[in-house]
């Protein structure tokens, strides 16, 4: 689609507007002063007609059929005719027809003679023995009209182009800081994520410019996330992928099959690992642009999600002889996304899991309160210091000393994902102060 010129627009917009104003308001005026031409014209022929029907009234006797001459050039236009007994022309002017100027005796009329329209005003006088008939020609008037409608006409033929004129320069001086603008975006170069300099921008540009350069900053946010993250990443695969080769090395050069079926254990628990680090690290990958794939929020059941979830890792808590409980309670309907949130509850299920201690309990409890709707895990192992909470959301922190594998990024994808659904995550003691308990502060679906 081919771009259009803002400023032709205006430019165009503006004069068609100052046209249309124009031609409306010369139309409005030449049709009034019409109306007022005529209703003028029309009181000067009915006074012209009481003058004659003044001097007929005092020398009726002299009257003979005779013209009378033409004093002005636009008298040729205008006739007048005196009729006895309104059957008898006895006197009328030169350019009169030998017919009346129009049937009717009294008033106001309107005639048309030879093909020519006339506006005629017919009267008597007082002993009702002559009658005058006084006419203009239509044309005589379309005249003034006409030169009314082409002095108010003949102005816009200079007025137009010089407004357009004045117009195409202002515009085009209003638009030189976004001229500007534009040169700095074409200017800068790809990593130059500063804010825009907009000093001499109109009040109509600052909006446009403040959200570009919060779009600068969310991107320079972004593109630094993605250097840490790629860059942690590398530091934390190399370890296991270290380990690995150690093990291979050691499997290929075991000489006795103990030792070698130990070093490939080793390499087996060492894939797991790395796995798992891999679907850790895919999983914030997915999660970290600020839209979530534009997928829109639905209706998810909290109780129900956690309860799948304890059913697929209730292996793993039985092979560390940890037991996991559902809390008794109603649905817990919320607006959000099911697949991001069984992740949420995987990774803080699992974490519960490998901290507690064995014989431990994992709690999950989903409840409504009003408006507001809480997930919480709860287990009863070390737990984790209050000086340490503020940290473990951060990607690849781990507390030392806990004896456990891990990438240190569970708790990150669950910040994450609560961060998606506006959900605040909470980290405090377990029960008689052991172990830990994660609250995430959902809003519920008002029903």
């Amino acid at each position: 689609m081919a771009a259009y010129s803002l400023k032709r627009r205006l430019l165009l917009a503006l004069l068609g507007a100052v046209a249309a104003v124009w031609l409306s308001t010369a139309a409005y005026s030449y049709f009034d002063a019409r109306h007022e031409i005529n209703s003028l014209l029309d009181a000067h022929l009915a006074q012209s007609a009481s003058l004659i029907v003044a001097q007929v009234g005092y020398e009726p006797e002299e009257i003979d059929l005779t013209h009378t001459p033409q004093l002005h050039e636009r008298g040729r236009r205008v006739a007048f005719q005196i009729w006895e007994r309104g059957e008898l022309l006895r006197l009328h002017s030169e350019n009169a027809p030998a017919g009346r100027l129009s049937p009717r005796d009294e008033g106001y009329s309107d005639a048309v003679i030879a093909g020519k329209g006339w506006r005629v005003f017919s009267a008597w006088d007082a002993k009702h023995d002559f009658l005058v008939q006084v006419g203009e020609r239509d044309e005589a008037r379309a005249e003034i009209a006409a030169g009314i409608a082409t002095n108010l006409l003949l102005p816009l033929l200079f007025a137009l182009p010089a407004l357009g004129l004045f117009a195409w320069f202002s515009i085009a001086r209003a638009l030189r800081p976004l001229r500007a603008l534009g040169r700095q975006v074409e200017e800068r170069t790809p990593d130059n994520l500063g804010a825009l300099r907009a000093d001499d921008a109109p009040a109509e540009v600052a909006p446009l410019v403040r959200s570009l350069n919060a779009l600068f900053q969310r991107v320079g946010r972004l593109i630094e996330n993605e250097r840490r993250f790629t860059a942690n990443a590398a530091h934390e695969l190399r370890t296991p992928l270290a380990a690995l080769k150690t093990q291979a090395q050691v499997a290929y050069g075991a000489t006795e099959d103990g030792e070698r079926r130990h070093a490939l254990a080793n390499v087996m628990t060492g894939c797991d690992r790395a796995s798992r680090l891999i679907e850790q690290l895919l999983t914030l990958a997915r999660l970290d642009p600020e839209l979530v794939g534009g997928r829109q929020a639905e209706q998810c059941d909290l109780r129900a999600l956690a309860s799948q979830t304890i059913a697929e890792l209730a292996p793993s808590a039985i092979s560390r002889n940890v037991e996991i409980e559902l809390a008794n309670g109603e649905p817990v309907v919320i607006n959000g996304y099911p697949g991001l949130i069984s992740v949420l509850l995987r990774n803080l299920v699992d974490n519960a899991i490998r901290y507690c201690a064995p014989g431990g309990t994992v709690r999950v409890d989903a409840a409504r309160a009003c408006a507001a709707a809480s997930l919480s895990v709860t287990d009863d192992g070390r737990g984790i210091p209050p000086e340490e909470r503020e940290k473990v959301g951060q990607r690849f922190y781990r507390v030392l000393g806990t004896g456990e594998s891990g990438s240190g990024l569970g708790l990150s994808i669950v910040y994450r994902i609560a961060e998606i659904h506006g959900a605040p995550v909470t980290l405090g003691d377990g029960p008689g102060g052991k172990g830990l308990r994660v609250v995430v502060a959902f809003r519920a679906k008002l029903s």
